[in-house]
């Protein structure tokens, strides 16, 4: 698949592993919505749904998507889908660096935990990751797709979506 337009890149569900090992499952939803899934890292386990985001289309083929989460993290992602690579900077507060398992969660059902435990806990200083990252899956699910994102990672679950046993031909899930 050819990304030029952001219309190309809006409904594109992504595996990628950031050079520190981390693999992430990432879904721009629409828009203005972004979904997510953290297999590897500080958070792993960790999985949100209908993220508000901003998402531009910086030049042909090149996109950046940036929010700020509940937690107070702020990320900002730089997709080249058309080489495989993306560059995300993550910008964690002190607490999430020093609680993670706060924040390993299906986030929509703790919103109130997130943001009590910003203000509980140390913001600053944050924690900064700044990392390339090898996309490893490209898949086009088409825009709100609510299955896409819709249970808690699993091990071995990034490997059976890239083997093709997670999703049907219409993108829908095969394991419910």
């Amino acid at each position: 698949m050819e990304f030029k337009e952001l219309d190309d890149f809006l409904g594109t569900h992504f595996i990628y592993t950031y050079d520190n090992g981390w693999e992430y499952e990432w879904y721009a939803k629409n828009d203005h919505t972004v979904d997510y899934r953290i297999h590897g890292g500080m958070v792993a386990g960790r999985w949100v749904k209908d993220q508000e985001a901003n998402i531009v289309k910086l030049t042909d083929g090149v996109f950046k998507v940036t929010w700020t989460e509940p937690t107070g993290t702020d990320v900002a992602l730089d997709f080249m889908p058309n080489e495989n690579i993306m560059h995300g900077t993550i910008f964690f507060p002190k607490w999430v660096q020093d609680h993670p398992s706060i924040t390993v969660c299906f986030q929509n059902e703790y919103i109130d935990l997130m943001e009590e435990s910003r203000e509980k806990y140390e913001t600053y200083p944050k924690y900064l990751v700044p990392e390339f990252a090898k996309i490893t899956y490209m898949g086009k699910a088409g825009q709100d797709n609510e299955e896409v994102i819709a249970e808690a990672p699993y091990k071995g679950m990034t490997d059976d979506i890239r083997a093709g046993k997670y999703f049907d031909a219409d993108y829908k899930r095969v394991k419910k």
